[in-house]
């Protein structure tokens, strides 16, 4: 009866810190989203981790909900802070606030209590040793009560082919991140380009330029270039997160009747570069020159059709569902060849947190590719389209030919 009385209390002690670390309440930054482009909040600054708010509901704060928090662009300060030698001490003090570890919780808890039990019922028919040192005879008894366990060597032997599963599994999933991530940098570095063009080169054959028309030439330019990007946006994000904010910002930019032809289009993304086309038509220039700038917006139709291969084509889901089985499997019967290599602790006792420690960090691997593998969602691309938005305001204001003297 003692040692049962152990046992339960060890059982609970062990489970303990698992339990508690998955509940705890982080508390990084709490963002507050815009919904008019008129208020051109800078949403390159966002941090990681889940919100401060009281009120925000439990579901942002790990999984599908928190990917809106995982949006960061870094500054000359965050890298100062991302290089600070603390960082190994503070990443292990927020080790059971991740929301990654968060999102693997029940597979953590599952393996952890196979190995829990693993080491019970090897105690029950194996013999135990109580807290005096004093060895005690199996409580259970007979033919058929067997220390229950595997050969490390087979383990051993077939964590080569796993860790070469999760290696390609990450590497591809970051990949597609970065791939994502270029078409953006692509489109910052083209709308610019485009605008300014057409800012330097307004004008022809020495006509004078009618200061007026030119600024409100140019300002259709760059809304319809801001307009572009923040339907892809739009086109890339769920309908529920975005939908209200992308109609509030074209409501606010955009003449009601080009807003709403933009809204109510099929595909918002061509209808944008549609009228971008159709701004640059409008421009007095040289044809040769229009031909240099419109070169941009077949860059434009690359990365938005790069962007929704992307999201349309996950990586092969048989490959990532036979790396998530054999992960599985092996993390599952790995308490059975564990018990005898910690004959050294207590009663094997330090078994249990080693097979809790390599499910979470095992399983936060194939997590992190999960999580990587939809880019989108979790790239700062508000942030991205009101930069271009600021950026083209600011190029077209600029005095060009014909209005320099």
């Amino acid at each position: 009866m003692l040692f049962r009385c152990m046992a339960a209390f060890a059982v609970l002690a062990a489970a303990a810190p698992t339990c508690e670390g998955f509940s705890t309440n982080p508390t990084p930054l709490a963002i507050k989203p815009s919904t008019s482009s008129q208020q051109r909040t800078n949403k390159s600054a966002l941090f990681m981790g889940p919100p401060t708010d009281p009120s925000a509901p439990a579901t942002d704060l790990y999984g599908e909900g928190s990917r809106k928090y995982r949006r960061t662009v870094y500054t000359h300060d965050q890298w100062v802070k991302h290089r600070s030698p603390d960082r190994f001490v503070n990443n292990l003090s927020t080790l059971f606030n991740s929301g990654i570890y968060k999102n693997v919780g029940k597979e953590v808890v599952f393996t952890t209590s196979v190995a829990i039990f693993v080491w019970a019922w090897n105690l029950l028919v194996g013999g135990y040793q109580d807290l005096s040192g004093v060895a005690h005879d199996p409580i259970i008894q007979g033919e058929w009560a067997k220390i229950v366990g595997l050969p490390l060597q087979a383990f051993t032997t077939v964590s080569p082919s796993l860790g070469l599963l999760l290696a390609f599994r990450t590497n591809s999933s970051y990949k597609r991140w970065d791939e994502a991530r270029k078409f953006w940098g692509l489109n910052i570095n083209h709308t610019r380009d485009l605008n300014r063009m057409a800012t330097a080169w307004y004008g022809h054959d020495g006509i004078p330029v009618d200061p007026t028309l030119r600024a409100e030439h140019l300002r259709q330019v760059s809304l319809m270039t801001w307009a572009f990007v923040r339907s892809m946006k739009r086109h890339l994000s769920p309908p529920a997160e975005d939908e209200e904010a992308y109609v509030a910002e074209l409501n606010a930019r955009l003449a009601p009747e080009q807003a709403q032809a933009m809204i109510d289009a099929a595909h918002r993304p061509n209808r944008a570069l549609y009228d971008l086309s159709v701004a640059i038509d409008r421009l007095p220039m040289h044809f040769m020159r229009k031909n240099a700038i419109n070169k941009n917006l077949s860059i434009f139709e690359d990365t938005l059709g790069g962007s929704e291969r992307l999201l349309s084509s996950p990586v092969p889901l048989f490959y990532s569902r036979h790396t998530a089985r054999f992960l599985s499997t092996w993390l599952l019967l790995l308490p059975f060849a564990m018990y005898e290599p910690f004959k050294g602790s207590w009663n094997h006792v330090m078994e249990i947190p080693a097979i809790a420690l390599a499910s979470l960090f095992l399983f936060g691997i194939e997590e992190l590719a999960t999580q990587l593998e939809e880019p989108f969602t979790i790239l700062p691309m508000q942030g991205f389209c009101d930069k271009i938005g600021a950026n083209c305001d600011e190029i077209v204001g600029w005095r060009g030919q014909g209005l320099d003297e």
